[in-house]
Formats: C-alpha cells, structure tokens, sequence
C-alpha cells in the first residue's frame, strides 16, 4: 500500500477512468478496459480464477469453488444479466424480490 501511494496509483487510476468514461463506447466494457489501458502504469497482477469467476471464461464446474461472481455478458448466449443470475444462483430470485419490497 505505500508503495502504490509513493507511486500516485490512485490519481493514475481515476485520471485514466476520467478518460475512458467519457466514450460511450468505453463504458460497457470499463472493467476490462482500465485495467488494459493502466497496466503499463500501474503493476496489475491476475488473482487466481476462483476470486472472479465469469461464465464467458470458466467451466461451471468452478462456479462452486468462486469468490466472486461476475454476472458477465456472455457472447455466445447473450442472455441477459438479470436472467443468468437466476440461472446461476438459486438464491436470487429471493433476493431480488426481497430487494424489491424495501
């Protein structure tokens, strides 16, 4: 943490999502592109596959083992993100009418 602050990471950061949030274009992919984009600014490691799992790129049979769950727009089904979260996660449904009613 000192040395990111040493290094100004964080003004780096928000300047180069100032930048990116100004195109339309940019924003439906923003968290893939900051870090494409500041990666030769800022050190950016990958953290192991079970800490952001998406169904673009990893099998089901990992969904079990996740951290985190990145209700992605997948490609080849374009299924909407509201729909593979009840898909994927028994709970939602639940939770979204919980969500709902307060």
């Amino acid at each position: 943490l000192d040395r990111f602050r040493r290094m100004r990471a964080g003004d780096s950061l928000r300047m180069m999502y100032d930048n990116l949030s100004q195109d339309p274009n940019s924003l439906s992919n923003l968290d893939q592109d900051l870090p494409n984009y500041a990666q030769h600014q800022v050190p950016i490691f990958s953290l192991p596959q079970e800490w952001l799992w998406c169904q673009t790129w990893c099998s089901m049979d990992t969904l079990k083992s996740a951290k985190t769950i990145d209700l992605c727009n997948n490609p080849l089904t374009k299924t909407p993100k509201l729909e593979v979260a009840k898909q994927l996660l028994p709970e939602w449904v639940e939770l979204d009418n919980e969500a709902k009613n307060v």
